[in-house]
């Protein structure tokens, strides 16, 4: 899916030049001369964002914003006038339904927080519908299942949210893999309930069977093309793969495996260790901690574990807080 472009409407060469030079590396752009140009782009490519000069050779910003912020079919686009400061009023601006004023000249760190600041609710309401999308997928597809339907993947996901933040993803990277990872056991859907649910050890072939959950959640999830499913897709690929190679569908080794999935594999033992399962009761925190380390550099990476167990207390806290919630929830009718 390519991602719509931030739109330039600058007929001044030497202004257009640096607002590219300074926007280039971390967006994708179009641009247009005049009013004419503009409206046409807009209607063609649906921009993210236009940045408008109020001083065109055709059309003037003001009754181009004006016709543009009028139509129902290109309101919603995020509009920010660029003007000279001879024609500058930032109450103006806002008068015309302008979502922004920017005073020439403009500086780099300037044009760049404004751009920032234009586009961030956006991928933040993609996000939204993305997590309502994976939770309707969830409860929908996995509510008749014992810990399917928000418990287990709530809480993996949540867990690892908090170990990415602690292992320096940024704020983005963070909300995408409290999303993502919710979703690592999707493919189980896939496998019998008898296997899911069976109280004593699996034999060789209804293990071959469980193991395919992996391929199977990845094929459900690499259908979607946003960068939330997409990453949910190689977390449900290759959060069994191990440390030292020894894990599966494709036996990576070290950090050949996704850090998103090497960090929701350390998500999911905790909570698997700490929840009752059909095979055993849910074993106490300081067990549970215990195995963590003794898988570390066989089964789990190191630094991960380690980063895991200095936020502990926080994951005790994100623990108690979905079980209130879910105490919370009314009973279903």
């Amino acid at each position: 899916m390519t991602t719509p472009p931030v739109l330039i409407v600058e007929s001044h060469p030497d202004d257009l030049a640096n607002m590219a030079q300074v926007l280039a590396a971390g967006h994708r752009l179009s641009f247009a001369w005049t009013g004419r140009d503009a409206l046409a782009s807009v209607r063609r490519q649906r921009p993210a964002l236009i940045l408008l000069d109020t001083e065109l050779p055709d059309l003037d910003g003001p009754t181009l914003c004006r016709a543009l912020k009028g139509d129902p079919d290109t309101a919603a686009i995020p509009l920010v006038l660029i003007a000279s400061r001879a024609h500058a009023s930032r109450k103006a601006a806002a008068s015309l339904g302008a979502d922004g004023c920017l005073i020439k000249p403009v500086s780099a760190q300037e044009l760049l927080d404004c751009v920032k600041s234009q586009l961030v609710p956006q991928a933040q309401t993609a996000l939204d519908a993305d997590y309502r999308d994976a939770l309707d997928l969830l409860c929908n597809a996995g509510s008749d299942r014992p810990d399917r339907a928000g418990k287990h993947p709530l809480r993996v996901a949540a867990y690892a949210a908090a170990l990415a933040e602690s292992a320096g993803w940024s704020a983005e990277q963070v909300n995408l893999i409290n999303v993502a990872a919710a979703l690592h056991d999707i493919g189980e859907l896939g496998v019998p309930e008898a296997i899911l649910l069976k109280p004593l050890k699996l034999d060789d072939g209804e293990w071959e069977l469980m193991k395919t959950h992996c391929q199977i959640g990845h094929d459900m999830l690499a259908r979607q093309h946003s960068p939330v499913f997409q990453l949910a897709a190689t977390i449900a690929l290759h959060h069994h793969e191990k440390w030292d190679g020894s894990g599966y569908p494709a036996g990576l080794a070290g950090r050949d495996i996704p850090e998103a999935a090497r960090i929701a594999a350390v998500a999911d033992m905790f909570n698997a260790l700490t929840t009752t399962r059909p095979y055993r009761k849910a074993w106490p925190v300081d067990i549970a901690m215990a195995t963590l380390r003794g898988a570390s550099g066989s089964q789990l990476e190191p630094r991960l574990v380690r980063l895991f167990e200095s936020i502990l207390p926080t994951i005790l806290e994100i623990r108690t807080g979905l079980e209130a919630a879910q105490c919370a929830q009314p009973a279903a009718a």
